[in-house]
């Protein structure tokens, strides 16, 4: 696991859409994370990216996971529990009380049993077509 690593929007933004098995769309994350992001995690495997996840914040006590993806071909390694505990080992460590985390149903089991997430209710509201 490396914390705050440099990144390589090509490699992240391959790795984001294998996990999410849409088109690769080249997007700017090194960018993004350095403006928004509390922090971000990477697992890779030599040197090569694997998996990830970003945690954005209010400056206070609320953070959120955010993009937490691993590639297929290492799926089921406990790589995305180690991502998010890293993640809110992060989280706690800049003084963060609260770490949120929206998911779909499907992943209820990763979030909840593996991760520890209580499960809430939470809205959402699509601002865009």
């Amino acid at each position: 696991m490396r914390v705050r690593f440099p990144v390589d929007d090509h490699a992240l933004s391959t790795l984001h859409a294998l996990a999410f098995e849409s088109p690769v769309e080249v997007q700017p994350w090194a960018a993004r994370l350095e403006r928004h992001a509390l922090t971000w995690v990477g697992a890779f495997s030599n040197d090569r990216l694997v998996g990830f996840v970003q945690v954005c914040w209010d400056g206070g006590a609320h953070a959120f996971v955010l993009d937490t993806a691993v590639h297929p071909q290492y799926g089921r390694q406990g790589i995305g529990q180690q991502l998010v505990q890293t993640a809110a080992a992060e989280a706690s460590a800049a003084g963060c009380e609260w770490l949120h985390v929206d998911y779909e149903p499907h992943l209820t089991n990763f979030y909840s049993r593996a991760c520890g997430f209580s499960p809430t209710n939470a809205g959402l509201l699509k601002l865009r077509a």
